[in-house]
């Protein structure tokens, strides 16, 4: 086999052995310095290279990158810059679909966890501070009746939103802010006449909680700021399973220890693997390391499609989730 793929990060099986079978396969042994990966991607040795979110694919590395292709093993691409990909006729391959249950899990565990304080309760108990029942000890808030304001209503918002509606919250939705068209009637689907379309202010200003689903582009770099918690109820809790920039995080600490807002549950993080000054100390979150798609057989999903996209890359065809498609139309 003359194919030669490049991997950024080991991933789990079948991931690597069907690149075994196909090629010859390259491991780094650590997350590599982006000089190194772009040095590498220039050599002209490898076919395609298979990267993690943390690996930047950036317009100067792709000018002189001698790779037929980028598969990212990931359904998000904000890593990568597709444009400039496509420029330089590079395909990039994504993971999409196969997470979308193991996600809205999360936002739906992020949900509760935040309205019952369980992280909080869980240290009380630890520490030895729980001397009994009492009628006002560690109050929370109910889910049941409760807003839920989804922004965006794509694949993982759908299934929170399934979820949430078992729980017996009222389910509003804005389609991907700030401005995207409105979901119609047909598309809504099983969801016609159980959940209420609003706009992006109206879904900001109403939810009991706020629960972000958009994808990270320039349109929803911090979508929600220091203004955005302002319009917010004064006790709504922010939740975030998609991308930390969508949220600015130094307004959020601001925002939680002021009481702009009541609390967050976040699984994802504007500078992973690093936090904001101040925002581990604050009571008022939960706070997971970026675990949305943690599951064995999601990850070994994952992998198995971020490998047939690189092989099919490597021998020339589109792979089964192009990103970038035109660049072989």
């Amino acid at each position: 086999m003359g194919h030669h793929f490049l991997v950024t990060t080991a991933i789990p099986e079948p991931g690597l052995q069907l690149l075994s079978d196909a090629g010859q396969v390259t491991i780094l042994p650590e997350p590599p310095h982006y000089t190194t990966l772009s040095a590498l991607c220039a050599t002209g040795d490898y076919d395609v290279v298979l990267t993690q979110l943390r690996d930047v694919i950036d317009e100067p590395l792709l000018a002189k990158a001698r790779v037929k292709g980028v598969s990212n093993f990931a359904v998000g691409y904000n890593n990568i810059d597709v444009d400039a990909a496509s420029r330089h006729g590079i395909l990039v391959g994504n993971t999409p679909g196969v997470l979308t249950d193991a996600t809205a899990d999360i936002a739906m565990l992020l949900i509760l966890g935040t309205a019952r304080r369980v992280v909080e309760a869980d240290r009380v108990v630890r520490e030895g501070q729980f001397l009994g029942w009492e009628p006002e000890f560690m109050l929370g808030r109910d889910v049941s009746g409760a807003v839920l304001g989804l922004a965006g209503f794509g694949r993982i918002a759908r299934a929170v939103a399934r979820r949430a509606l078992g729980f017996g919250m009222e389910v509003l939705f804005s389609p991907r802010p700030p401005g995207d068209r409105p979901v119609t009637d047909d598309e809504l689907g099983e969801f016609a006449g159980r959940v209420r379309q609003v706009p992006w202010g109206s879904l900001v200003e109403s939810s009991d909680f706020l629960s972000l689903h958009v994808p990270l582009n320039e349109q929803t770099r911090h979508l929600v700021d220091a203004s955005v918690m302002h319009r917010m109820k004064p006790d709504a809790i922010l939740i975030n399973t998609a991308r930390g920039p969508v949220v600015d995080e130094a307004a959020l600490v601001e925002a939680l220890r002021d009481g702009v807002i009541g609390g967050a549950g976040l699984d994802v993080f504007e500078d992973e693997p690093q936090l904001a000054p101040g925002l581990a100390e604050l009571p008022n979150t939960v706070l997971l390391p970026h675990v949305g798609s943690a599951t064995v057989p999601v990850r070994a999903q994952m992998a198995r499609l971020s490998a047939l996209n690189a092989i099919a890359i490597a021998e020339g065809r589109l792979p089964l989730h192009p990103v970038n498609p035109l660049v072989r139309a």
